[in-house]
């Protein structure tokens, strides 16, 4: 078994449809330049409010991945 060394980034997604989907976007965002990403934390959630609807929902998620040794 190998030892591991992680690094983690913090970014906020952001969606129209759902938390889920905030998540989802902020992920996909970053594997377009992180590698090896292995697993996230889901920190806040947070909203915006228009017309008294949710109009946008924001997920702040930090995101863990192996970095070389």
């Amino acid at each position: 078994m190998s030892d591991h060394i992680y690094k983690k980034i913090e970014l906020v997604g952001s969606s129209t449809v759902s938390s889920d989907d905030a998540i989802k976007n902020a992920i996909a965002k970053a594997a377009e330049s992180v590698r090896n990403m292995r697993w996230f934390e889901v920190v806040e959630t947070r909203g915006h409010i228009d017309n008294q609807q949710v109009a946008h929902f924001q997920v702040t998620v930090k995101i863990g991945f192996t970095i070389s040794g």
